[in-house]
């Protein structure tokens, strides 16, 4: 009775396990307008700085249709900026028009281009010239000058332009090449999408606001695509690749972006090809979407998307779009390239631990203070940056010096400051030299997923000052109420101690209390009195005026006064 329950309850938690993991595939079908994935071709383009003389820009529109009987677009010009625009195609085509008096519009003749209706019919001018895209470049460039942009679109709905300049900084040669044409800011291109070129699902029921996104895509092995450029319109995305042998996916733009795949993975804005990271031969979409979901150890996925037969090459754009406008985007060369090609790097160095005082690059920095410095990097996609070693060598001076530096990692949040590490560092081993002028040099390597995809040198200028040796200078000294009434006091009590001594000494001494004036007076420059003549007095006075002598004092002291007188 027992074993009969226990064989019911396994059975029902594999029925439960199998619902569960039936829950996380889907079967594709055909894509709606809502789809994650659109199609766009891969086409060639341009877009330089050149403008001519008259400060006027030259773009070349180079229009592609699906061969139906009538296509009508819509040109809207009337906020471009002073514009010679050439328009070419293969097919029949009819443009509603709106432009300003500064936009020139050139077409073939005869053309397969007409504006029934437009705002300034005498800026439409017919000129002979041809239409492949290299030598209408070639026309364009003796016509003009130059060329600012070609631009190819495929089924063409509108197209408006903005006041915003049309010109790149670069190059003013208009070179052939693959490119986004989403980079060109300066309008807005509206075309048919190609989502019914591709097979799509998502599972059920899905799960709402989930932190990150998770896009399969899958390239079935009856598929003649080889180079694949997908451009991610989302960020925060994790992006699971799946193609046959030989395929090199191209990511234009990864925003913030995880991804695995069993072919070669070119990350166009590090110039890097990533090899493949998984193993798997199967296209069946639940086999590739249960590795997508073992590789990033996820219970479910946004989106799945299947390519069947296609051209060789093509380009797919992620990103939802209710209803879709898709710009007819190019991505570079996907031919891969070698790992040691250049990444951007830059070396900012700090004052302080907080990384708010930036050091100018013309300062003199003292050999015995602590520098900080960040090392950073542009980049769409998030790497970890690791600093292996650092060095100084010496500049202007013979022989050239060497010495490696030692250094202190410092914390460096990655919410705070992504893509990027800091480090702390001390030049006192230069104090002893004579160079002054120094060039610092760290070796880093870029980490993605825990996988070294490239390794850099960043460098960096330092004019090294030596730490004064002159004393110190000695202190000056303020003194506030207390200390001043304290000086006075000192001075007060020293002068009566000092009067004290005096007197003490006056009395031990036995100082004379009585002054011969009169003598004293005979002897002092400058006195009255000193040059009087006094009456001669006997010194032997007789008996009788001794006797009389108290008598008669007044009288003998007043006789020579009045003899005077």
């Amino acid at each position: 009775m027992m074993g009969g329950h226990v064989v019911r309850l396994a059975l029902l938690l594999c029925i439960t396990a199998a619902a569960c993991a039936s829950s996380q595939t889907c079967d594709p079908t055909k894509a709606s307008n809502k789809t994650w994935v659109h199609v766009s071709d891969v086409l060639i383009d341009c877009w330089t700085s050149f403008v001519t003389e008259d400060k006027a820009e030259v773009h070349i529109l180079n229009l592609n249709f699906a061969g139906n009987d009538y296509n009508l677009f819509s040109l809207e010009m009337t906020n471009a900026r002073p514009m010679n625009l050439i328009i070419t195609s293969q097919d029949t085509a009819y443009a509603a028009c709106g432009l300003n008096p500064d936009v020139n519009v050139y077409i073939n003749t005869p053309s397969t281009v007409s504006f029934p209706s437009c705002n300034h019919p005498n800026n439409i001018h017919n000129q002979s010239f041809p239409t492949q895209p290299k030598e209408l470049v070639k026309w364009a460039t003796q016509r003009f000058g130059g060329v600012t942009s070609f631009t190819t679109i495929s089924n063409l709905h509108s197209i408006t332009a903005n006041a915003t300049k049309g010109t790149k900084s670069g190059p003013s040669s208009c070179i052939l090449r693959s490119e986004d044409v989403s980079q060109k800011h300066f309008m807005e291109i509206h075309a048919e999408t190609k989502a019914s070129l591709v097979e799509s699902c998502s599972p059920q029921p899905t799960i709402p606001n989930i932190e990150k996104e998770l896009h399969i895509i899958n390239v079935l092995e009856t598929s003649t695509a080889r180079d694949v450029s997908v451009r991610i319109d989302t960020k925060s995305t994790s992006v699971f690749l799946r193609g046959p042998r030989g395929t090199t996916w191209t990511l234009i733009n990864p925003q913030q972006t995880q991804f695995g795949s069993n072919n070669a993975v070119l990350l166009l804005t590090l110039n890097h090809t990533m090899p493949p990271s998984v193993q798997l031969d199967s296209d069946s979409a639940q086999d590739v979407q249960r590795k997508a979901l073992s590789y990033f150890s996820a219970t479910t996925f946004t989106s799945y998307t299947e390519l069947g037969p296609q051209r060789s090459r093509v380009q797919l754009v992620l990103g939802m779009k209710e209803k879709p406008a898709v710009v007819e985007t190019s991505p570079a060369p996907v031919t891969p390239l070698a790992t040691n090609a250049p990444v951007p790097l830059l070396m900012q160095l700090h004052t302080s631990p907080d990384y708010r005082s930036p050091l100018d690059p013309a300062t003199k920095v003292q050999s015995d203070k602590r520098i900080y410095a960040e090392i950073s990097m542009h980049s769409n996609i998030i790497l970890t940056i690791r600093v292996i070693s650092c060095s100084v060598r010496s500049m202007g001076s013979c022989p050239v010096i060497m010495k490696p530096l030692s250094f202190k990692p410092e914390a460096c949040p990655s919410n705070s400051c992504p893509n990027s590490t800091r480090l702390s560092f001390t030049l006192e081993q230069l104090q002893e030299l004579t160079s002054t002028t120094w060039d610092l040099e760290c070796s880093v390597k870029l980490y993605h997923s825990e996988k070294c995809v490239h390794e850099g040198r960043v460098k960096r200028n330092l004019e090294v000052t030596q730490p004064s040796l002159q004393p110190p200078t000695p202190p000056c000294f303020h003194f506030g109420l207390p200390g001043v009434l304290g000086i006075a006091f000192g001075g007060f009590l020293i002068g009566v101690l000092l009067i004290g001594a005096l007197w003490f000494i006056k009395i031990k001494t036995g100082y004379p209390t009585g002054l011969d004036i009169s003598s004293t007076a005979a002897n002092l420059p400058g006195c009255p009195c000193s040059g009087a003549k006094r009456q001669p007095v006997s010194t032997n006075p007789s008996p009788s005026e001794d006797s009389s002598a108290n008598a008669s004092i007044g009288s003998t002291q007043s006789t020579p006064t009045s003899s005077m007188a």
